[in-house]
C-alpha cells in the first residue's frame, strides 16, 4: 500500500510536533488497525498515527505500530524508511516485524525463536573489539572525538530507527545509536530483532526498554552485540 504513493507526490503536512506526515502514514495505520485489531480483538493499540487510548495500559497485550518509519526519507524519495508492527506483553515485545518496501526485506522475530530477514535467520556482528566497529546514528552524538579515540567509525545515518537496528540485527552494521526522545513505535520491533539476533537494546545505564507505558518516549539508546555495546555504552552515556 506504502508504495502506491512513494515517489507519487503524497499530500503531507505537518503535526504539532513539527514532525511530518503524509496521507501514505495515514492510509497504513488505518489498513493495519483494522486487520491487526480485527484479527486480535483484545489486544491494546498504540500507533505514531492514532489517537492514544490508555485503555491499552490493561491491556495484557499491544500491538505498537509505526505505519512509515522514516516520514521524512519516504516523502524525499529515499527507499530508507520501514513499516514497523510489534506485539508487547509485560512490557517487552514477543513479536516484531519491520518492512522495507523499497527493497521488498521483511524482518521478523518471535521471542525465542530467532530473528530472520526474508526467512533467513540473522546474527549480529562478531566483531571482537571496537576497533573498525561501525556506528550508524545521528552524526553529533556518534562522530565526538571520545568516539573516534575508541576506534569506532562513523556508520552513516539511516533515518529509520526500526530500520537501522534492524541493520544491526543482520551484522550489516555493528552497532546503532538513537538520541533522546524515541518512541515506543520506533524501536519496539527493531529491539525483539537485535535481541533474537544475540544483541541487546539499551538505554545509556544498561538497563533494558520497556513499552507500553504512560510515556512512550525514551533516552538515548545504543544496540549492537554485547562485546561492543558494553565498552561503548559508557563512552556515550558521558557524552548524552
Amino acid at each position: 500500500m506504502a508504495l502506491g504513493y512513494f515517489r507519487n507526490d503524497p499530500k503531507r503536512w505537518t503535526k504539532d510536533n513539527d514532525s511530518p506526515v503524509s496521507e501514505a502514514d495515514i492510509a497504513v495505520d488505518r489498513y493495519l488497525a483494522e486487520l491487526l485489531r480485527g484479527a486480535r480483538t483484545g489486544y491494546g493499540w498504540l500507533s505514531e498515527e492514532t489517537a492514544d487510548d490508555p485503555a491499552r495500559l490493561g491491556m495484557a497485550r499491544t500491538f505498537i505500530v509505526d505505519p512509515i518509519d522514516g516520514t521524512r526519507a519516504f516523502l524525499a524519495g529515499s527507499p530508507d524508511w520501514t513499516v514497523a508492527v510489534a506485539v508487547v506483553e509485560a512490557g517487552r515485545p514477543v513479536a516484531a516485524a519491520v518492512y522495507r518496501p523499497a527493497s521488498d526485506e521483511m524482518y521478523t522475530a518471535t521471542v525465542g525463536g530467532g530473528a530472520a530477514l526474508n526467512g533467513e535467520p540473522l546474527r549480529v556482528s562478531t566483531m571482537p573489539s571496537l576497533e573498525g566497529a561501525r556506528l550508524a546514528g545521528p552524526k553529533p552524538m556518534v562522530t565526538q572525538e571520545a568516539v573516534r579515540r575508541a576506534g569506532v567509525v562513523y556508520g552513516g545515518y539511516v533515518p529509520s530507527l526500526a530500520l537501522r537496528i534492524a541493520l544491526v540485527a543482520a551484522g550489516r552494521i555493528d552497532l546503532a545509536a538513537a538520541r533522546e526522545r524515541a518512541c515506543d513505535w520506533d524501536l519496539a520491533a527493531a529491539d525483539l530483532l537485535v535481541q533474537e539476533a544475540g544483541g541487546r537494546l539499551e538505554n545509556m545505564r544498561g538497563g533494558p526498554v520497556l513499552y507500553n507505558r504512560a510515556n512512550v518516549r525514551h533516552p538515548a539508546l545504543l544496540a549492537g552485540p554485547e562485546a561492543l555495546v558494553t565498552p561503548l555504552r559508557p563512552i556515550l552515556a558521558d557524552l548524552t
